[in-house]
């Protein structure tokens, strides 16, 4: 599961080969969801209301690079880095 991001706390990854629709995973203590990368919404899992602002702030601000990255996933396998909310 390689990891795309790092901030506060909050890891944000993908799996390989993961399952349609295009989303991403977050990590925060014990709190785990998969985020949709068209709207935003959490499709599995749960958040604290603020983790999940945080989230939804830096997946706006970089869902290019996360739809490149699932992409990516899908034909090789390889993601790069997104930098994190500051």
């Amino acid at each position: 599961m390689p990891e795309l991001c790092r901030f506060l706390g909050i890891i944000i990854y993908m799996y390989f080969n993961d399952h349609d629709p295009a989303h991403f995973h977050v990590q925060y203590n014990e709190f785990r969801a998969s985020i949709r990368i068209s709207d935003f919404s959490v499709l599995d899992g749960h958040l604290p209301p603020r983790v999940l602002g945080l989230v939804v702030e830096w997946a706006e601000m970089h869902s290019g690079e996360l739809n490149g990255n699932w992409d990516s996933m899908v034909t090789d396998g390889k993601v790069k880095k997104i930098k994190p909310l500051v």
